[in-house]
């Protein structure tokens, strides 16, 4: 197997669409949109016999404590059934990215694959060198998802009663579902996300930040602002994106002030339609947590979980240290972590 870069769209999104685990945040505009907003990036194939068999977006992060390289649900792994395949697909990356981390001068590396949380593939990267990150994750391990192959009424009877009624509820009180990307949706999502962020206490995007990964996304249609309209005015916004067979719930926000209209369960609803229009078979919720009331994730975890659908765990975020600054970054998050107590 040997490791090179690929610069040609076509051949990274023809391979992508072969394989059964992926994700947007492996997509090509995806690394566009990181190129964007100042981040140095590479697309790395891996090649047997000329074959590509895994590709690996790989994204160098500044930090405060170190730089480091970062694989956003990577790699991507065509034959993930295939236990030879994923040890030698992580051990001949793993050698790259070493190499390729010392020249950039990095401390550590980090991949959150998405490979299924079990200890086959935990001794996979052990023996490559990696260790769990300390952090609890940078992108979703736990994540919910929703069969969307059904026909629309088998998927509400799937449902909680209480999300069919308030489905049913919001459009009885004239609640509008609006697709637009547009930027003056664009900014009334960030405003309605600047308040949801006050009330649930967590750390906002930048305005930027939101408008370029829309302005580069909706290029190729992989996203779409679903805003709920109710008396002349927008309350609530949901921020799709759809890519392969899967449409993901990005970013959603509401105002609390029109908390007793359910226009964020219409908005979704609306959302989990069009990707059913699109072919796409799976909607993913994204990340959700469980048994941990205090987390800022437990009350949309239950939203989430009420549309019906199963939960998925993957592999937790894989660190690949390089030098001993890492023993830093691995203390401060630790602490961090029991700080926020999840």
């Amino acid at each position: 197997m040997i490791v090179t870069e690929i610069t040609d769209k076509k051949q990274w999104e023809d391979f992508m669409s072969t394989c059964k685990e992926t994700s947007f945040l492996h997509s090509w505009n995806w690394g566009e949109f990181n190129k964007i907003t100042g981040e140095k990036i590479w697309r790395l194939g891996v090649f047997d016999n000329d074959k590509l068999e895994a590709a690996a977006l790989v994204i160098k992060v500044k930090a405060r404590r170190g730089s480091f390289l970062f694989v956003p649900h990577g790699p991507i792994i065509k034959v993930s059934s295939i236990k030879y395949q994923v040890s030698s697909v992580v051990n001949e990356l793993g050698d790259f990215l070493k190499k390729l981390g010392r020249e950039e001068k990095v401390v550590f590396v980090r991949v959150s694959p998405p490979l299924e949380k079990n200890e086959e593939n935990l001794k996979v990267f052990e023996k490559a060198g990696f260790k769990n990150a300390p952090i609890h994750m940078m992108h979703p391990e736990t994540t919910w998802l929703l069969d969307i192959t059904k026909s629309e009424d088998e998927i509400l009877m799937g449902m909680r009663k209480t999300h069919r009624n308030l489905i049913r509820r919001a459009k009885k009180e004239g609640v509008e579902i609006i697709q637009n990307t547009d930027e003056e949706y664009i900014k009334t999502f960030y405003d309605i996300h600047m308040e949801t962020v006050k009330r649930h206490k967590f750390v906002p995007f930048a305005y930027d930040y939101i408008k370029n990964e829309i302005d580069v996304l909706k290029k190729d249609d992989q996203i779409n602002i679903f805003s709920a309209k109710y008396d002349d005015k927008i309350i609530s916004s949901a921020i799709i994106v759809f890519y392969g067979d899967q449409a993901f719930y990005h970013h959603g926000s509401s105002r609390s002030e029109y908390n007793k209209i359910p226009a964020s369960y219409l908005a979704l609803w609306e959302g989990i339609l069009e990707a059913k229009k699109r072919g796409i078979k799976t909607f993913n919720f994204y990340g959700i947590v469980e048994d941990k009331p205090k987390h800022p994730w437990y009350g949309l975890s239950r939203f989430k979980k009420g549309f019906g659908g199963y939960k998925k765990e993957l592999l937790h975020c894989q660190d690949l240290p390089l030098s001993k600054k890492y023993l830093i970054t691995y203390i401060v998050e630790m602490i961090r972590k029991i700080k926020k107590g999840y």
